[in-house]
């Protein structure tokens, strides 16, 4: 399995990028919240991924945290929803807010990423009610992945994008608390204004 690539940024063309690792050139196709947040070309970059392997083809799936990588592989476990409908709706809501939109039970939220109908919604809401704070967020880093989702509640609440708030949280070390974090992404942001 390939769980993570480093490498040079090639090519960019949404969905898909163009990833050279020791000479070997990596087609991963990435969620449209880690296509923005991707540097200029040529620059080394690091995704988590993961690997589908099928009589056909073989796809490869990258994410700039372990987090969406997580929310993915939880969502491809659901019936009825293959690599590239989970691929549409981490490009369509953040990661916290499908949990927001889980936890309120919201199927009009869902319903608004492409291909996503009325039954797939209510199924996803169904099937993740119970499993997303288990599998998404108690890992072995939860502290860490507890305090970056409050700190992006915190910025998305202030007005803040989720791009924005997405790039002050990279910027901010992941052991930081909250309340600090809040204030070093506020004034990161501040900056870049």
């Amino acid at each position: 399995m390939i769980g993570r690539l480093t490498g040079a940024l090639l090519e960019k063309h949404p969905p898909q990028v163009l990833l050279e690792v020791h000479g070997v050139g990596y087609e991963i196709d990435v969620p449209m919240s880690t296509f923005y947040d991707l540097p200029v070309l040529g620059t080394q970059v690091t995704l988590y991924t993961h690997l589908v392997i099928r009589e056909d083809m073989h796809l490869l799936f990258g994410f700039a945290t372990e987090l969406e990588r997580r929310t993915f592989r939880m969502l491809v476990k659901i019936s009825g929803i293959g690599a590239r409908t989970a691929l549409a709706l981490l490009s369509g809501l953040s990661v916290a807010d499908l949990h927001r939109a889980v936890g309120s039970q919201d199927s009009a939220r869902l319903v608004k990423v492409p291909g996503i109908g009325k039954k797939t919604a209510e199924r996803l809401l169904l099937e993740l009610r119970d499993k997303l704070d288990l599998a998404v967020f108690n890992s072995d880093h939860a502290a860490s992945s507890t305090s970056e989702s409050d700190i992006l509640n915190a910025l998305l609440s202030l007005g803040y994008s989720d791009r924005e708030a997405s790039w002050a949280i990279k910027q901010i070390s992941s052991n930081t608390m909250v309340s600090d974090g809040i204030r070093q992404a506020l004034q990161l942001l501040s900056k870049e204004r």
